[in-house]
């Protein structure tokens, strides 16, 4: 399978720039793969496809403010810094720019001094390992320095940094937001609640390697960055008891998806705990635990794509994304949302 095979043409207009006023109010294109039947609704109607007895499935990681702008302590040269993952302690996998001239040993400061870096090692892929030092608290100093990490396809500035989290971020450590569940809002989730639909909570941290390009034609040969997640043992067993008694798994997002997939054992029962993982699902994955999927609408050779097509197949998810340019649907971060169903 080429990476070629999930390209289609993107109309710059349609990349959303700025989110809704109101959440909810985006569009949603459902999609019946099974028929091929498509139906275009606003997102409040969601509510009408979730019964009584389903699980939905969501990703409770919050962004953190990631991105940092700083100097070289040796030259005073400008340097961009992306907070990728925590390593332990005061140690991060970084993204820099610009990369070549910042090797090992090099020093780094932000914020007039309120923060110091030094990086450690340059990883394989070219990443760098970098060492904080600082008085206080480093998330309030984050908080203060830091801004969100907008993908670079967002040009224009986010005057609210609320926006670019869900209603229900709780833990904190993602490099970007999981973003499907920007159309939810509390009283969406209260209605849910009472038509008997139940919500189970996971938390995945996400990083780039969700968003990375795939750069090798062949889509087999393209390795995912691990990426930290955990399921409580509560939480497990609300998708195991729902699965138990025929009710369905829908997962708010590709990273929910990505996260109950890579926890389930064969049998599709799901355990409790931490790991990190490299979970990459394409055309050809047999799903265990996951039967629908709420979404947006994603990059052209993206992983996300490919996700996507595994479960609903190729060529009714690029039917769909032909229909959604020329419905003008909004597509990416802050964009409108597909639901797809498996009838």
């Amino acid at each position: 399978m080429k990476t070629s095979d999930f390209h289609f043409d993107l109309p710059k207009e349609l990349i959303a720039q700025d989110p809704l006023e109101d959440r909810s109010s985006s569009r949603l294109m459902v999609l019946h793969w099974r028929s091929g039947r498509i139906e275009h609704k606003v997102f409040t109607d969601i509510a009408e496809y979730l019964n009584e007895g389903d699980c939905l499935v969501r990703n409770n990681t919050k962004v953190i403010p990631a991105r940092l702008f700083g100097a070289r302590e040796d030259t005073g040269a400008a340097v961009e810094l992306l907070l990728l993952k925590r390593r332990e302690n005061d140690i991060w996998e970084t993204l820099v720019k610009p990369g070549k001239k910042t090797r090992t040993g090099a020093g780094l400061v932000f914020g007039e001094g309120h923060l110091h870096g030094e990086i450690l090692e340059v990883l394989e892929d070219g990443n760098r390992l970098i060492r904080f030092r600082y008085e206080g608290i480093f998330e309030e100093i984050l908080d203060e320095l830091g801004q969100m990490p907008l993908p670079p396809y967002i040009t224009h500035k986010l005057e609210d940094k609320n926006r670019y989290q869900t209603v229900y971020a709780k833990y904190e450590g993602s490099a970007a937001a999981p973003t499907a569940g920007l159309h939810f809002t509390e009283e969406l989730f209260d209605k849910l609640q009472d038509r008997g639909v139940n919500v189970a909570n996971v938390t995945l941290h996400v990083g780039l390697g969700t968003f990375r390009p795939v750069k090798v034609e062949d889509v087999a040969c393209h390795h995912m960055h691990s990426e930290y997640y955990r399921i409580e043992p509560e939480e497990a067993a609300k998708i195991n008891e729902t699965r138990a008694r025929g009710g369905r798994i829908i997962c708010v997002g590709t990273t929910s998806c990505r996260t109950i997939e890579s926890a389930a054992d064969d049998a599709g029962i799901l355990r409790p705990g931490e790991a990190d993982t490299e979970i990459f699902i394409y055309p050809g994955y047999q799903f265990k635990v996951m039967d629908e999927l709420i979404t947006n609408f994603h990059l052209p050779e993206s992983t996300l794509l490919m996700l996507v097509s595994a479960l609903a197949g190729k060529e009714q998810v690029m039917r769909a994304y032909e229909e959604a340019v020329r419905e003008k649907y909004r597509f990416f971060s802050f964009g409108d949302a597909m639901l797809i169903l498996d009838d």
